[in-house]
């Protein structure tokens, strides 16, 4: 049995977060330019809804302009872009946030391919997405930039470690990745698809879960003593029959295996948001030059 360690994502992004509000005045102070992030709601969903209103609080709170869009779910595409491509032109707006997901008749490509990639805080424009490929700087994925953030805050050098994420999406998989390899890691991406997903999991001295499949990773998956990070958030009933919310981790198996794990809640979800208040501050330096 090993003794497993919490990773604290929400007392890192806290301190994060007070860091950021010296950064944002100080920078105010010296241009007289407030950073300003434009937020892009279409429709009701109420995960979006709370997520929204938390990143605007948050986004005040820091000392940067919260600016948001609410429009009905019937929004033609048409009028989605046309906000986005004014957003771009509004000089007050450094960072452009498009929440996901779309309604169905609303192409989320085409949409976030108009984003102006210097404004693409949320790091999904095919732009940056190719610069982190190539290893130039880039705005990189909030998401994936909180996991890495974290991984050294609890390791240290990640170079020669060996990672396996599980998951291959735009959002998380794929620029995780990416980071990772940055940081020197021997990097596996593995999905569904994977022959003995099981047998590659337990070689990771970091193990990522970001599939979206609620504890899809046991227990005997992971390498005892290795580094876990849980992006996954999936409602599941519990026996009471309330919804709570578990992670693509089975926890309590990880617990006295896996040498160090980020709960869920409380792991990479506070994480997101500091890092998407990050990347608005690099943005609004970036033009202001």
């Amino acid at each position: 049995m090993v003794e497993t360690r919490l990773i604290d994502g929400k007392a890192f992004a806290e301190t994060m977060r007070a860091r950021l509000k010296d950064e944002v005045a100080a920078f105010v102070a010296a241009t007289g330019v407030t950073p300003g992030l434009a937020v892009v709601l279409v429709g009701e969903d109420p995960a979006s809804a709370v997520y929204v209103r938390n990143k605007g609080k948050q986004t005040a709170e820091a000392g940067m302009t919260s600016i948001e869009h609410k429009l009905p779910a019937d929004t033609a595409q048409d009028d989605v872009l046309a906000l986005v491509r004014a957003l771009n032109a509004d000089p007050a707006v450094h960072g452009i946030l498009v929440q996901l997901p779309l309604p169905a008749h609303i192409d989320a490509q085409a949409v976030l391919a108009t984003i102006d990639p210097a404004k693409d805080v949320d790091g999904f424009h095919v732009v940056n997405a190719g610069r982190l490929a190539v290893g130039l700087d880039a705005l990189a994925p909030c998401t994936p930039l909180g996991c890495v953030m974290l991984l050294k805050d609890t390791l240290g050098s990640l170079a020669g470690l060996e990672a396996v994420v599980v998951g291959r999406s735009n959002i998380v998989g794929k620029p995780l990745a990416q980071l990772l390899l940055r940081e020197d890691c021997t990097v596996t991406i593995a999905h569904s698809r994977t022959r003995d997903l099981p047998g590659v999991c337990r070689r990771a001295d970091i193990l990522i879960g970001a599939v979206g499949r609620p504890e899809m990773i046991r227990g005997d998956w992971i390498k005892p003593g290795a580094t876990v990070i849980d992006v996954g958030i999936n409602r599941v009933a519990g026996a009471d029959g309330k919804n709570r919310l578990v992670g693509d981790v089975a926890f309590n198996e990880a617990q006295g295996i896996a040498g160090a794990i980020t709960p869920v809640p409380g792991g990479v979800g506070p994480m997101t948001i500091a890092c998407l208040l990050a990347n608005t501050l690099t943005a609004a330096r970036r033009q202001v030059g």
